[in-house]
């Protein structure tokens, strides 16, 4: 088999009509993988550098729904609230705005995971599939040659890694990319409970009555 042959363009066209649909799907689980894991860094990176310069004291468009929501919260007065009661009760909507943040950040998170799951099955599936084409190919010829058996097999073991080549770096980019939306989310924590303070402490002391 020369080198030609085993390159994966070469094995696709050499694969069944099922291997061919089998490897079609990796090849596009593959693809969307890649897409995923760059949006993942990229975003991740975004709100890194956003935080860090909100730490310095700028102010960050990124962010600005988290502001938005700790100035309302501090704006509206509630009669014989404590300072602490105050300080809680504005971290929390900027908390809920945090956490809706990070969640339409980590959109493509969750698919990422899809893949490292089900791609090394549907690449198993085009395996036993090949398998099964080489048995039926001896059944036909009646005979055991390596020439009968070897493009059913060439095609399970494409199978298996075009399964691979979509699972491995689906796995690696769901954890390591999801280890890094948890940092972010640990030091967009601190942020919230700093700002929540700092607001508690300069809002106005009576804006709006809570009527309740």
């Amino acid at each position: 088999m020369d080198g030609l042959s085993l390159s994966p363009v070469a094995m696709f066209l050499q694969a069944g009509p099922i291997g061919k649909a089998v490897m079609a799907i990796l090849l596009f689980a593959s693809i969307w993988c890649w897409i995923l894991i760059l949006e993942g860094v990229f975003t991740v990176a975004r709100l890194a550098k956003a935080l860090k310069a909100a730490r310095a004291g700028g102010a960050q468009t990124l962010l600005a729904p988290i502001d938005a929501a700790g100035q309302e919260a501090a704006l509206f007065q509630i009669a014989g609230e404590s300072a602490g009661e105050k300080r809680q009760r504005i971290a929390e909507k900027m908390s809920r705005a945090g956490r809706e943040l990070l969640m339409r950040a980590e959109g493509g998170l969750p698919n990422l995971a899809v893949i490292s799951s089900v791609a090394p099955f549907i690449g198993l599936f085009g395996t036993v599939w090949g398998i099964m084409t080489s048995f039926a190919g001896i059944a036909e010829a009646k005979d055991t040659s390596l020439a009968v058996v070897a493009p059913g097999i060439a095609e399970a073991l494409a199978a298996t890694a075009y399964g691979l080549a979509a699972a491995i770096p689906a796995s690696i980019g769901y954890n390591r990319i999801g280890a890094a939306f948890s940092r972010v989310g640990v030091n967009l924590a601190h942020l919230i409970e700093d700002r929540a303070e700092l607001l508690s402490a300069t809002s106005p002391l009576t804006v709006r009555k809570d009527a309740a």
